[in-house]
């Protein structure tokens, strides 16, 4: 094929692109790349974080399943300590106290975590309520039992015996 020369008073028509539509393509593509670059460096930070926090949860909710578990009252005051899989020492303890429905308690429990990297103890209270029936010391349980007994006779309008 031979190129055919253009008709006089007719101009050739443009068989590519000039130089500044070539640079702007590359802006917008070097934008582009920056902006999607910048996402996903923080999706790796996000992903960072939530791992470090779940560590430190894991560390927590074991020290809360040991006071859950312990059966006597001033061993799970008294606390404990552990060494977590992710090499930081756990320490807790619990303030118990009583409530006036039988065998409910208020709880302040404590979790001190000694992060080895931060060199700086966390330590994380907690406050809830907690049904044990093995915490409850014998006489004050019958007590609050019989006032139990007592408040529901009246609101039933039954004479005490």
């Amino acid at each position: 094929m031979t190129a055919r020369a253009p008709s006089p008073g007719r101009q050739p028509l443009p068989r590519g692109f000039t130089l500044l539509e070539v640079l702007v393509a590359l802006m917008i593509f070097t934008f582009a790349a920056v902006v999607l670059g910048s996402a996903y460096v923080n999706v790796l930070n996000g992903y960072d974080l939530a791992q470090k926090a779940n560590a430190r949860t894991e560390g927590l909710e074991f020290a809360r399943s040991q006071l859950l578990v312990t059966a006597d009252h001033d061993q799970a005051e008294q606390g404990g300590a552990f060494d977590d899989t992710d090499g930081s020492h756990v320490r807790w303890h619990a303030q118990i106290d009583p409530t006036p429905t039988v065998d409910v308690f208020s709880v302040t429990f404590t979790c001190e975590i000694d992060d080895p990297v931060k060199h700086v103890p966390e330590t994380v209270t907690e406050n809830f309520m907690i049904l044990r029936p093995t915490w409850s010391e014998p006489t004050a349980r019958t007590k609050l039992l019989a006032d139990v007994k007592t408040r529901i006779e009246k609101i039933q309008g039954v004479a005490p015996k």
